[in-house]
């Protein structure tokens, strides 16, 4: 059967909408790309019977090729790494200095590991992602996405967190669909970053993701003004590539994200103790779709 999976988005903040898929990278359509002239024909009628400020899609593969009335919006930097590669040469795919030997000063600093998704990883993980968006001035996700998230994907999502000493200090979540597995959601705290303990987790699900049959490690988008996230990415050896979205929108302006709403966030962050930050993210997140 050929579709797409669209969320609608209802929100009092940045309006009523329909997003191919919210929270998510990319989504490609279902079917050949002969069919989606068609579809796109059925979401400009549905934007304006639904009242909806705008339609948009998220593919990965699709260019928007012939359809005007789909104009790009925003843009990001997207990365992947070939896991048919030997683990030797993949490993020699790593920048010298600032992955290679990261790798190795968090194995000498006797950085400890633990993967899995029980409730106390989830919580370690959580308390470095609040620190995390804090830093970046976000809020964090609610709580109850990643226990959610949890229960519903069960063995395909995986929390590694790095120790030292007893204390978490940097922790990814990751994500397996087939022979792709998604890096998700990063985080650490910076006072340890001098220990190469995100480069170290990196290479750990790097290892484990080809040992388990994996063909591609999905990096995920970046913002192109990141160029610090950018670099860290190119420094695995990746793929880099385009990644561009497509917006119908009723007023027909080429708007670009949530650009008032993040200028808020700027402000408001750093102001919010940390222990409200998490109330904050259950409040807003759902609004950022």
């Amino acid at each position: 059967m050929d579709g797409v999976v669209f969320c609608r988005v209802a929100s009092w903040i940045t309006g009523t909408r329909a997003v191919s898929l919210s929270f998510s990278d990319h989504c490609e359509p279902l079917m050949n790309a002969d069919q989606i002239p068609e579809l796109c024909r059925y979401l400009v009628d549905r934007c304006g019977g639904q009242g909806w400020k705008y339609v948009e899609l998220r593919p990965r593969e699709w260019n928007g090729g012939g359809q005007s009335q789909f104009r790009g919006n925003q843009a990001f930097c997207f990365h992947t790494l070939d896991l048919t590669q030997s683990i030797e040469h993949l490993f020699q795919g790593f920048h010298r200095d600032s992955i290679q030997r990261k790798i190795q000063r968090a194995e000498s600093e006797r950085v400890s590991y633990e993967a899995g998704s029980s409730e106390g990883l989830v919580d370690e993980f959580y308390g470095l992602l609040v620190m995390t968006r804090k830093r970046h001035r976000l809020v964090p996700q609610p709580r109850v996405w990643f226990r959610n998230l949890v229960t519903y994907l069960g063995a395909k999502l995986q929390i590694r967190i790095a120790r030292k000493d007893g204390v978490a200090i940097a922790a990814i979540l990751s994500l397996r669909h087939g022979a792709s597995v998604v890096f998700k959601y990063g985080c650490s705290n910076e006072q340890f970053h001098n220990l190469g303990a995100m480069p170290f987790l990196f290479w750990k699900l790097i290892e484990e993701s080809k040992s388990s049959g994996a063909e591609e490690l999905d990096f995920g988008r970046s913002d192109c003004d990141q160029q610090g996230l950018i670099t860290f990415k190119d420094r695995f050896g990746t793929r880099k590539e385009s990644l561009n979205y497509f917006r119908y929108s009723r007023a027909q302006r080429a708007t670009t994200g949530f650009g008032p709403a993040r200028r808020l966030m700027d402000r408001f962050v750093p102001l919010v103790p940390d222990t409200l930050l998490p109330a904050a993210g259950k409040v807003l997140y759902r609004h950022m779709g």
